[in-house]
């Protein structure tokens, strides 16, 4: 029978549906096209595509990751930063704020999970200063995430992050921020630190060690969606030690390598992150494969239909299917 399951602290329901369940080698997707680097403005000696570089981690002479600006910005700094209402219903404000591209590798073709964990944590140690960068100019938010493929929203193959700072609280993190609050007032706790306590041995298990633990979410969204999180309660990724940066580096390669089994599907990643002043947050990082298309019932209802189980997701994770 489909189930209905809701999140573990927000308003939010999927239907994980049996009847449609599908083993996990039959979501194995077309893989995505790499585009000629001969185009790509993300390799080297391709400079002149891009409006400029901010920052590079050197290889010897040469880079292994590199911060620029995106050519097709999102937010502007030369932007207002108010945002105010007119006339009871309509609110606006320019989108004030800096929107960069992280690219993860030099090298054309060559996925994040295929990089060794030194340079992934070299890649995970330059989000961490972007980010604090960002913040350092006052912007209300900075978004972390990385797409690839078509399906989701990467226009470009090589593989490379994205920063977007910009001048108000996204409304789904405002929403976890607030609900986490409320659990601490009444329970005194963290929900995501007990969350951790209950996933890291279930069913639902993917990897842990002393510093991550890794599941698949209960109230699963996606097929193989996978969460990622430190033991240790910090709000972002900039506070983790250079323990954890090791120890995510590690955990990230070994989760995308085995994704990587369905043929390099198309994924987002998430780094959901809050500001410093809801420090009382617990960071995470979402994976979530996109092996499925929403349609009319999720868009009118907002309950997404799941035809994977996170139970049997895990398993494959575990190499135990």
């Amino acid at each position: 029978m489909p189930q209905i399951r809701k999140d573990y602290i927000l308003e939010k329901y999927v239907i994980i549906s049996a009847e449609r369940a599908r083993r996990p080698l039959e979501f194995i997707s077309k893989k995505h096209e790499i585009s000629s680097k001969d185009n790509c403005p993300f390799c080297p000696g391709n400079e002149k595509m891009i409006p400029g570089v901010i920052e590079e981690v050197k290889d010897g002479a040469a880079w292994s990751s590199r911060a620029i600006w995106n050519k097709f910005k999102i937010a502007s700094k030369s932007s207002n930063s108010l945002i105010r209402t007119d006339n009871e219903f309509y609110t606006f404000g320019d989108a004030n704020g800096e929107h960069e591209v992280i690219i993860d590798t030099p090298s054309h073709g060559v996925e994040m999970e295929d990089l060794s964990e030194e340079h992934i944590k070299k890649l995970l140690n330059l989000i961490i200063k972007r980010v604090n960068e960002n913040y350092k100019l006052g912007y209300e938010y900075v978004v972390v995430f990385k797409n690839r493929g078509d399906e989701a929203g990467a226009s470009l193959s090589h593989s490379h992050h994205q920063i977007v700072s910009y001048n108000m609280l996204p409304v789904e993190i405002r929403k976890d921020i607030e609900a986490v609050a409320l659990y601490r007032l009444k329970n005194n706790s963290c929900p995501y630190c007990k969350i951790i306590n209950s996933e890291k041995d279930s069913d639902r298990r993917i990897y842990q060690d002393s510093c991550f633990v890794s599941f698949t979410p209960y109230a699963s969204r996606f097929p193989f969606e996978a969460w990622i999180l430190p033991k240790r309660c910090v709000h972002s990724i900039t506070e983790l030690s250079d323990k954890e940066i090791t120890s995510l580096a590690f955990v990230i390669k070994k989760i995308l390598m085995t994704l990587d089994k369905l043929n390099y599907p198309a994924f987002n990643m998430f780094y959901k992150i809050s500001n410093d002043k809801n420090r009382n947050y617990h960071f995470r990082i979402e994976i979530s494969p996109r092996l499925a298309k929403w349609a009319g019932f999720e868009y009118v209802t907002g309950t997404i239909v799941n035809s994977m189980t996170p139970e049997s997701a895990a398993k494959f994770y575990r190499n135990e299917e």
